[in-house]
This record gives structure tokens, C-alpha cells and sequence, in this order.
């Protein structure tokens, strides 16, 4: 059972989300909240699996509130939907600690299967942003070979630890690194669960952000690697 704490200023969007959500045995709902004060504090005193948060709200908007929620240092893991897919608010919320990004226009089985993705510690993003992203994080990342101070979580990495980084960095799967390293899955779950507890990540979404940031990981030729969660994935952490 996935626990679930509904984010948004507009009862009826909240009301729509809570049917969904209760028509399905898997998911719980077991608060709401109208804005993002109100969804900070209800996240410490609930603690539900998954927080559903919109953007847009009077008051502490939900970048704030995810930021808040996230260095609470609580279980709870943030996925934020909303009807605009402004770059900048998916940058933002990702930035902020968000485990995943929809739009509110997602078919329902899509929202559902996000949320059991992000429930079991994988992340997603919204299939039509990701290609914006990647180019974001091209327009920030220092062009290779500029130097720049190098994060020193990057040396407690092992070699086969930086691969790893790297492979996760250009949205490789488990089974997609493990066919490249020639290594057991079970093998390269052990190496993804180290590398994101050394450099502080609470999951690939983070892992994939900070790859980006020391510059080891950059859009591939226009591609992108990421797809619709689908029912049933485990490829977590």
C-alpha cells in the first residue's frame, strides 16, 4: 500500500486526484493540503510514501514546499504535476529534490504508475520534458575540458563507481549498464545503491543531476533516454 498526500490549491483538482487514487487498491490517501505551508506540515506529521504536489500556489508555492519536504530528511518522496510545462519549473523542482515531474494532462495509468515508481525509490520524468532537460543541463554544464573544482564526493567513488555514475548520467537502465559492463543486475544494483549513498543522492533523478553538474554525463546526439514508467518496474535504486 503507497500512501499518498494530494498537493493543490484547487478542491476539485484534489478531489479528482483522491477518486483516482482511491479506485485503486495500491494507493492510500491519507491527506490533502491546499498550499505549500499547509503540505510541509502535513508531510511531517503524516508521513506518507509519496507527496503529489502542484506548483502554483498563493502563498509557499510547491518548489518551496518540495525543498522543505525533501531536507526534512523524512521517507517521503515528491512528485510534482502541474499544468504548465515551463522548463524553468522542472528544473526548479528537480533542483529542489523532487523525485519525479508530470503533467496534469498525464492519462491516469500513467500518474498512477508514477507514483508507484517514485513509491519504490525510481524517479520519472514526463517523457515530452526530457528532451528540454538535457538541454538545460548542456546550457549549464562548463564546456569539456574547463576547469572547474571537482565535487569531492567524486573521489570516495571507486573506478567501477564512476562508471556506474556516468552509465546512470546518459539514463541508462540497470539492465542496459549490466549488458555494458558485463556484470550481473543484482551486481549492478549493489554498485547504483553505493554510488547514490556516497554522493548523497536519494535517487537516479538526483544521481543524473549531479553527473551534469561535474560534467561526466551530457545530452547524446539530440537522444533522449527516458521513457513512460510502465507497471511492475523495479529497476530501483
Amino acid at each position: 500500500m503507497t500512501t499518498v498526500l494530494i498537493v493543490d490549491d484547487q478542491p476539485l483538482q484534489r478531489y479528482g486526484f483522491r477518486m483516482l487514487l482511491d479506485s485503486v487498491p495500491e494507493t492510500e490517501v491519507i491527506g490533502e493540503a491546499a498550499h505549500g505551508a499547509e503540505a510541509v506540515r502535513k508531510a511531517a506529521e503524516l508521513r506518507p510514501d509519496v507527496v503529489l504536489m502542484d506548483v502554483r500556489m498563493p502563498g509557499m508555492d510547491g518548489i518551496e514546499a518540495t525543498r522543505r519536504i525533501v531536507a526534512a530528511g523524512d521517507r517521503s518522496r515528491v512528485l510534482v504535476l502541474t499544468t504548465f510545462d515551463i522548463d524553468e519549473y522542472v528544473y526548479a523542482a528537480l533542483r529542489s529534490g523532487a523525485s519525479g515531474f508530470l503533467l496534469k494532462d498525464a492519462r491516469p495509468e500513467e500518474l498512477l504508475a508514477g507514483i508507484r515508481a517514485v513509491a519504490s525509490g525510481d524517479a520519472v520524468i514526463a517523457p515530452a520534458l526530457t528532451r528540454r532537460l538535457l538541454q538545460e543541463f548542456a546550457r549549464l554544464v562548463p564546456p569539456a575540458g574547463e576547469d572547474s573544482a571537482q565535487d569531492p564526493r567524486l573521489a570516495s567513488l571507486t573506478d567501477r563507481e564512476r562508471e556506474i555514475l556516468v552509465a546512470i548520467g546518459k539514463g541508462w537502465s540497470n539492465g542496459e549498464i549490466a549488458g555494458r559492463f558485463v556484470l550481473a543486475e543484482s551486481t549492478v544494483k549493489t554498485h547504483v545503491g553505493r554510488v547514490l549513498s556516497k554522493i548523497g543522492a536519494r535517487d537516479r533523478i538526483q544521481a543524473v543531476i549531479f553527473a551534469y553538474d561535474q560534467g561526466l554525463a551530457r545530452p547524446q546526439g539530440g537522444t533522449v533516454q527516458a521513457s513512460r514508467p510502465r507497471r511492475g518496474r523495479r529497476d530501483a535504486p
